[in-house]
This record gives structure tokens, sequence and C-alpha cells, in this order.
């Protein structure tokens, strides 16, 4: 059973900086594709942040340049870097776990609140 625990979520004044990290169980975390999102009050879930198996990565337009996605194979581990943090990056931020079958897993979310 894939099981994926988030944290370092928070409460954050606008222009600091979080590392939210998603610990993996349960499948060959190397050969997975990994990603972050979020999701705003009345909002859909968004795509934050994407990491290959191959260590490719890309980025929504919004965060480019103050948010940094990274993967610990070693310790089964995603990381999210966010830096220069917004009012309207608030939302709860989910790791999404793909395996080599196509298989979707999802964390249970951790909340980022930027304060303005």
């Amino acid at each position: 059973q894939v099981q994926l625990v988030e944290s370092g979520g928070g409460l954050v004044q606008a222009g600091g900086s979080l590392r939210l990290s998603c610990a993996a169980s349960g499948t060959i975390f190397s050969l997975s594709a990994l990603g972050w999102y979020r999701q705003a009050p009345g909002k859909q879930r968004e795509l934050v942040a994407a990491i290959t198996r191959g260590g490719s990565r890309n980025y929504a337009d919004s965060v480019k340049g103050r948010f940094a996605i990274s993967r610990d194979n070693a310790k089964n581990t995603v990381y999210l870097q966010m830096n220069s943090l917004k009012p309207e990056d608030t939302a709860v931020y989910y790791c999404n776990l793909v395996t080599i079958t196509k298989n979707d897993y999802w964390g249970q979310g951790t909340q980022v609140t930027v304060s303005s």
C-alpha cells in the first residue's frame, strides 16, 4: 500500500520561505514521477511543480524562479522549496506520486498560509 506523508506547511509572512517534504512508502520510489499540486479555496487543484524519475523538472509559470522541486531517492522523499512567498501562494499543498504502472497516489495535504 502506497502512503505519502507531507510535512512542512505553516504560516509565513510574505517574502518568507518554507520547505515542504513528502515521504513515500510502499512503492519503488526511484521509478516514480512526483509532483506538488495546490488548491486554494474556491479554486481547482493546480500543478505547482513536477519531477520525473530522470530528474527533469517543470513548474507553473506563477512559481518559476521562486520554487524548486527536488527528490532524494535514498530517503524516498520529495521536497518543495518555496522562496519569496506571496499571499496568492496560500493553499493546501498536495504531494502526488505516479508509479511506473501509471497508478496515481496523493498525500493528505498540508496547509500553507502566507500573510501580507
